[in-house]
């Protein structure tokens, strides 16, 4: 199996792990804890994520760039490692400081949760994954991230027995980031060390961090502010439905993070030794292997969700399956958005194109919550985030059609869109008929999972016209993986 195979494989365990472990709690904590509890977790992080955006600045995307461009020089590795880190340093105390600020002087309901939640920020300065993701060595991060997150889930089960262990819960999560983060630093002198820089060596990221900082927070906006303005123009409730939705979706998306996470150094490498049809070759294999995965999880998810979210959460959450069908939507403009973002804007430093869509994104998402979310509540932020999705993927699309073919390369994968829909249309069916019950679920997981398939597998052998399906999987396996 080649390097970028098992780095695939990798960092789609690391984005997976960090969601699903607390997706499988979610059914317990959503028992013991309710809508409320859930909703004010969701709430208080939203806060404090915004928080350690600012304190990051961009540095997941630039500095596993930076750290590719460099890595092939011990002497320039080093000191772009340090330049880059001393300032997280710096901006994670300054932003840390002014958290506590906002928590003693302007919280007043949830002090307590809202104070608990400074271990995230306190996270980000111990925070290095950039660093061995440029270096494309996601085994490391996968390894450690699998052994704190079991670890969080046997606590949680443990000690979170009531209501009123909301802030044992908040402790739990918090406090796995950290020691999560912290568990990545001995690995950091087999190939690296801190050196002597500059104020202005530290000073030369600070720009195009920035640059990329502003995508960034404006994602935030109709991925995160959604929660934050449900709690302000709703209940608590209403962001505990849209929060449990979100983790499933979540779950979806991070397969695909996971591809551009990968691919984001290998397509830089590439651009700095000029191989350009390489290059395109990977991008043409990444929208393929997009659009098999977003198409069969985003119509599955749609198909399932009214039955899954009252027997997976309990009837509290009965009114989020139609949070859950609409959200789903989202998945194929993510995945869209994140292949064009990380194999061909990023590694080609062309990020004006990425800010001006995210910022557009942002505005229609702040508009369209503002209008809908106090008449439609959690389904008003699920609107908003559908047309902000779909407005920064085509966007992108748009900017960068003359320089490749990205909407050939989506129309001839149009046929993945086709079969979900006969799939979501089967499953559908199976539901109507057999009810929300437990064995209707599952036979309409196997279904699903079943037709699309035996639909993929006839799609290679019309393409392959190979019949023997041993060496058809092969095949298979090879092109996407």
């Amino acid at each position: 199996m080649s390097d970028t195979k098992k780095n695939f494989l990798y960092s789609a365990s690391y984005q997976i792990l960090a969601i699903i472990l607390p997706l499988i709690t979610a059914p317990y904590i959503s028992r013991i804890l309710g809508t409320e509890g859930v909703g004010i977790y969701s709430y208080t992080y939203s806060i404090v994520y915004y928080f350690t955006l600012f304190a990051m600045l961009g540095l997941n995307n630039y500095g596993n760039r930076q750290i590719a461009k460099a890595r092939d020089d011990k002497e320039k590795l080093s000191k772009t490692f340090s330049s880059i880190y001393y300032m997280q340093l710096f901006l994670s105390i300054i932003i840390t400081i002014v958290y506590i600020l906002y928590v003693v002087f302007l919280v007043d309901e949830n002090k307590d949760i809202a104070t608990i939640q400074i271990l995230y920020l306190i996270s980000t300065i111990f925070d290095v994954n950039w660093f061995f993701w440029g270096l494309e060595k996601f085994k490391i991060t996968v390894t450690r991230n699998t052994i704190i997150k079991l670890l969080t889930v046997v606590a949680i089960f443990t000690f979170i027995k009531d209501r009123g262990d909301l802030y044992l819960y908040v402790i739990i999560m918090s406090l796995g980031t950290l020691i999560s983060q912290m568990l990545l630093w001995p690995f950091l002198r087999k190939y690296t060390r801190f050196t002597k820089v500059s104020i202005k060596d530290i000073l030369q990221h600070f720009k195009p961090c920035l640059i990329l900082f502003i995508p960034v927070i404006s994602v935030s906006l109709y991925r995160v502010m959604d929660k934050i303005m449900l709690g302000n123009l709703t209940n608590m409730d209403q962001v505990g439905l849209y929060e449990n939705s979100d983790k499933i979706i979540n779950v979806s998306t991070a397969i695909i993070t996971a591809l551009g996470t990968v691919m984001l150094p290998k397509i830089s490498n590439l651009v700095v030794k000029n191989e350009t049809k390489e290059e395109e070759r990977y991008f043409e294999r990444s929208i393929e292997a997009t659009f098999l995965i977003a198409s069969s999880l985003m119509f599955g998810i749609m198909a399932v969700s009214k039955t899954l979210m009252p027997i997976f959460l309990g009837e509290e959450f009965r009114a989020a399956g139609d949070v859950l069908k609409y959200l789903a939507i989202t998945i194929i403009f993510v995945a869209i958005s994140n292949i064009i973002k990380s194999q061909y804007l990023i590694p080609h430093e062309k990020e004006k194109v990425y800010i001006k869509a995210t910022i557009l994104g942002a505005i229609i998402n702040f508009i369209i919550n503002f209008s809908l979310i106090p008449r439609l509540n959690a389904i008003g932020a699920v609107i908003g985030t559908i047309a902000s999705e779909c407005i920064v993927s085509m966007y992108q699309a748009i900017s960068i059609k003359k320089d490749i073919k990205v909407f050939q390369y989506m129309l001839k994968n149009i046929k993945y869109i086709i079969l979900g829909l006969i799939m979501y249309i089967c499953v559908v069916i199976i539901s109507n008929v057999m009810g929300e019950t437990l064995i209707s679920l599952v036979t309409q997981i196997a279904t699903g999972v079943a037709i699309y398939g035996i639909g993929v597998v006839i799609i290679y052998m019309f393409k392959y016209k190979e019949k023997n399906l041993k060496k058809l999987f092969y095949l298979i396996k090879k092109e996407i993986f």
